[in-house]
């Protein structure tokens, strides 16, 4: 049988049609609301534009460290609190301006400044002047020692910019990278091809071309038939054994930086009260919810904080799964019948999540009421206004626990001995200090019961056998390219 199986798996492979050596078809489950990674939240942005269209100072790489971009190195000064980068010699962006230190100094003055629209504005807040030394130098000057800093600069939020064309980026994108924007056909597909001027290691790839397709079904059936290549953030886990069985397939599971979680609006009543939210989260039960919604593909978190760091603490005994305690808390609120409203965005996870949670609210006397909104309607009702009691969402940026600081973010915390931690953080150099301060913070978090954690997002991808160089984990939100090649 074992001779007979490996016989049927070769003919399969000899009978798949010849694939084009210089093109992929990838699809995602979201479209992106626009193709500027400095301008939104949306993480399906930067899953098409990151390290393909644009580049930072620093990037990410695959198993999540910290690499030169177009910064080849950078000096560190005075205790962390001076940077100075050394550029690359020869970079020019897709329309042939040339980039040089004076497009770093706009890029960063440009998301620091008071009108800007930056989503994670945060990584910026710590610079005090930002110079052009000469044409490939640049020194950043920071308010106090960041040992972090660099990892901040790897952010989509971060890339670099040239001022002539930096207006436009939402539908006409410009930067460095390998890739440049081809077609966007709206509500259908957006297709890059390779840059002929790109200053460093060309990729493999000539074209590339994303695919929108929301319904898990539908993208089972867009594997199955070969109308994609590879679905990086596959939305049919169901369906991947059936794939993980298939010798035309690969299916490729790790981890991400997506805490997926049951946000709260802690400024609306009756979430205000500790007691109401503690209640939720106890109401909730976690492995009910991955193996309904993830079927099993998630590791539970009690807090916001990535199990494969090395700082995490598994705080999720505070808020075990225990009914009877919810409705007790309840009763100490005397919060009276609860009815909320529950927002969820089209991703899979949150959809089918959102129904299980429904239904476990319910069960200690908490009534919910659903709506389902499209993408954009979430970013602006959701995320911008904050219109809403509970949604379900995972956040994929990484190490972000300090987004509990901003008075303005969407569930409305920041406690003043939160933001006075994250201040210590921003200022702490050592790395026992650095993990102190992240331990307190997620016990903080955790303890107040700002959100009912649910669990870390897997990236579970499907891909043509034939394809290497996709991502494994996701350390950022991502579709990196630039390494990704066919086997004969």
């Amino acid at each position: 049988m074992i001779h007979a199986a490996r016989s049927l798996a070769a003919l399969i492979a000899l009978a798949l049609p010849a694939a084009a050596q210089d093109a992929i078809t990838l699809g995602m489950v979201l479209e992106p609301p626009n193709l500027d990674p400095t301008g939104g939240a949306a993480a399906a942005t930067d899953e098409v534009v990151y390290a393909n269209l644009f580049e930072g100072l620093t990037r990410f790489g695959p198993n999540g460290t910290v690499e030169p971009a177009l910064a080849e190195r950078w000096d560190v000064q005075e205790d962390g609190r001076v940077y100075v980068f050394h550029l690359h010699d020869g970079v020019s962006f897709h329309d042939g301006a040339t980039f040089d230190a004076s497009d770093v100094v706009f890029t960063l003055d440009r998301a620091r400044a008071a009108d800007s629209t930056n989503a994670q504005k945060v990584l910026f807040e710590g610079i005090e002047t930002v110079e052009a030394v000469d044409p490939l130098t640049v020194r950043v000057t920071l308010t106090g020692p960041d040992g972090n800093f660099p990892f901040k600069m790897a952010w989509g939020d971060a890339v670099m910019l040239d001022p002539a064309s930096a207006a436009g980026l939402a539908t006409a994108p410009i930067g460095t990278g390998p890739f440049r924007l081809d077609q966007w056909v709206q509500g259908d597909r957006i297709v890059l091809s390779a840059f002929d001027g790109y200053w460093g290691d060309k990729p493999a790839l000539r074209t590339a071309s994303f695919r929108f397709i929301p319904d898990p079904t539908a993208a089972f059936a867009a594997m199955m038939a070969g109308d994609v290549d590879a679905f990086p953030n596959f939305p049919a886990p169901e369906t991947l054994p059936q794939l993980q069985a298939d010798p035309r397939f690969q299916v490729i599971v790790g981890t991400t930086e997506g805490e997926t979680i049951l946000a709260m609006n802690n400024a609306r009543a009756p979430l205000d009260n500790i007691r109401v939210r503690q209640a939720i989260a106890r109401a909730i039960n976690r492995p009910d919810i991955i193996n309904g919604a993830m079927f099993g593909y998630g590791t539970p978190i009690g807090s916001h904080f990535a199990p494969h760091h090395p700082d995490y603490v598994d705080l999720t005994g505070l808020s075990a799964h225990d009914p009877e305690k919810a409705k007790a808390l309840l009763a100490e609120a005397a919060a009276g019948p609860i009815t909320l409203r529950l927002a969820l965005p089209p991703t899979p996870y949150a959809r089918r999540g959102g129904e299980i949670v429904q239904a476990q609210l319910a069960a200690v006397g908490i009534q919910t009421q659903i709506t389902n909104m499209e993408w954009a309607q979430w970013l602006e009702t959701v995320f911008k206004g904050g219109d809403f009691d509970l949604t379900v969402i995972s956040h994929t940026e990484p190490l972000d626990i300090d987004i509990y600081a901003r008075p303005d973010y969407y569930f409305h915390y920041a406690k003043p001995e939160f933001v006075a931690l994250m201040d210590q953080l921003q200022a702490a150099v050592t790395p026992q200090q650095r993990s102190d301060l992240y331990q307190q913070a997620q016990e903080m978090i955790a303890g107040d019961y700002v959100n009912a954690f649910l669990f870390q997002l897997a990236k579970t991808g499907v891909a043509d056998a034939r394809i290497q160089g996709l991502w494994e984990n996701a350390p950022t939100q991502a579709n990196d390219l630039t390494r990704v090649r066919w086997t004969p």
